[in-house]
């Protein structure tokens, strides 16, 4: 099983995944909304702004404070060991980059 870091150390099966689209667009917030309504949204911000929605095979949706272009990356991208299960991606978020942090 392949788990995919989506930020602040939450997992996310990486063969579950459908789609990543950005968070900008309307059809994107609308799809949210209809989620959070039928109670299938997985809000993995933290607290942070919604930048990127990750959409599953069993039509739950994933909020993500990253980029999707950073977890598209993570999705094709880097792989290391931790304990016998793959995760894709580092363990904390570009936090430095992405959040205005020196």
């Amino acid at each position: 099983m392949k788990f995919i870091n989506i930020g602040f150390n939450n997992m996310l099966n990486s063969s579950r995944v459908v789609a990543v689209a950005s968070y900008d667009s309307a059809p994107s917030k609308r799809l949210v909304q209809e989620a959070r309504d039928g109670g299938r949204v997985i809000d993995c911000t933290c607290g942070r702004k919604t930048r990127c929605v990750i959409i599953t095979d069993s039509d739950h949706v994933a909020l993500s404070a990253l980029l999707a272009e950073t977890v598209a990356a993570r999705l094709n991208g880097s792989e290391e060991e931790d304990g016998g299960e793959r995760i894709l991606g580092g363990t904390e978020p570009d936090s430095d980059k992405q959040y205005g942090k020196a």
